[in-house]
């Protein structure tokens, strides 16, 4: 069984909150085979969590080195609605370079389905409605194409894992829930945490409204069976951090529809200043 300890030092929030999601999967997932990946998987049903960006911090994982440039790029890249790495995207991080076809072009690119592939901007849109009425509860954002993806669609090499996310105005507080329907907790989790609270952030300024809580539910929360020696060193480890507060440059969501690269380095300058992670660790591997 993996414990939690009474511990001296302060850690984050949202530190806190991955070593409970890492020990709940531990002790009480469920052991089996993935087909498709040929890994064997530890994997928990309807995982949820939630963190109050205003009062509890930015939810950025200091237990561990995360590339703050990779998550803050990509973020600004979906929000421009861009599809090709090339445009914008490759110039940081070549995260999405797997999944790109012959025309480099990243099918199912979550920028793209929010704001082009429907035949509307769900994006933009949103922004309407809630400018207009900050009390709707109709803020849905939909990735998941359901005439292409998983269900015997068109076969790919990545189906969106976020497939939908909501966005509603309570208290002068914009608040987002992310819904995945698989996450790897290990390497996939951290990341998208950080990127959709940074995404929750952008449209709370473009709306003129403060940040409130970030909640974010997995259908399949899992650890790879070659994730194990990572999962039990990110258990042991206890950083000393002070909350994060992000505090972005003006016009951000403006800016990156029009993908400033600027953009990218005054807000990975305004994180890293305040990031004292404890050591990377080596060796882990993204499961495909």
């Amino acid at each position: 069984m993996y414990h939690s300890y009474i511990i001296s030092i302060l850690m984050t929030r949202f530190d806190t909150l991955y070593q409970d999601i890492l020990r709940r999967i531990m002790n009480e997932g469920v052991r089996e085979m993935n087909a498709r990946t040929q890994h064997e998987t530890i994997a928990l049903p309807g995982l949820h969590f939630s963190i109050d960006i205003e009062k509890e911090g930015f939810p950025l994982l200091t237990l561990r080195k995360i590339p703050i440039k990779m998550f803050v790029a990509e973020q600004i890249w979906f929000i421009s609605g861009a599809r090709k790495p090339a445009d914008f995207l490759r110039e940081f991080t070549k995260i999405w370079d797997s999944f790109t076809n012959p025309a480099d072009t990243v099918t199912v690119a979550y920028g793209y389905r929010w704001r082009k592939h429907f035949g509307r901007d769900q994006l933009g849109a949103l922004l309407k409605l809630l400018k207009k009425d900050p009390s709707s509860r109709h803020g849905v954002i939909v990735t998941w194409d359901p005439a292409s993806d998983g269900l015997g669609g068109t076969k790919r090499a990545n189906v969106p894992c976020p497939y939908s996310f909501t966005v509603n105005i309570i208290g002068g507080r914009l608040n987002l829930h992310n819904i995945m329907r698989s996450n790897d907790v290990v390497l996939g989790t951290p990341a998208d945490v950080a990127g959709f609270a940074l995404l929750q952030c952008i449209l709370a300024q473009k709306l003129g409204v403060g940040v409130g809580t970030y909640s974010h539910s997995i259908s399949n929360a899992h650890v790879y069976d070659n994730q194990l020696e990572a999962v039990n060193e990110l258990l042991k480890r206890a950083n000393d951090h002070a909350p994060i507060r992000i505090v972005l440059p003006k016009n951000a969501f403006d800016r990156s529809e029009k993908k400033d690269k600027k953009l990218v380095e005054e807000i990975v300058g305004s994180l890293s200043e305040q990031y004292s992670p404890l050591p990377a660790i080596t060796g882990m591997q993204i499961v495909l």
